[in-house]
């Protein structure tokens, strides 16, 4: 991911479907969500695999309460706009635990 590209965002694009979706599934509540991009450490990569009609990427994280978190999103006119948010599998969980050994 082009670091700097996420450097300029300034805020969250939400809408409703997203936010239900999220809660519904996955029990992720939107704020959940914003306290990850700023807690450390954040993982950030291309989602090469999901990017057909414009970019995506994932990211790994912990929200306030250290609840560890997956979630995908794009950027959209410098906003962040999440598309999806689960709790960490245990793959992600373990490499996200090898990352902030390091940290």
């Amino acid at each position: 991911m082009k670091e700097d590209l996420f450097q300029q965002c300034r805020g969250f694009q939400w809408d409703g479907a997203n936010i239900e979706k999220n809660w519904g599934k996955h029990r992720v509540h939107w704020q959940e969500c914003e306290q990850m991009f700023f807690n450390d450490p954040l993982l950030l990569h291309d989602d090469i695999d999901h990017s057909d009609t414009e970019a995506r990427f994932f990211a790994l994280g912990q929200t306030d309460q250290r609840r560890e978190l997956m979630i995908v999103f794009t950027i959209r006119e410098n906003l962040i706009r999440v598309i999806s948010a689960r709790p960490m599998s245990r793959k992600e969980r373990q490499s996200y635990a090898d990352i902030k050994k390091t940290y």
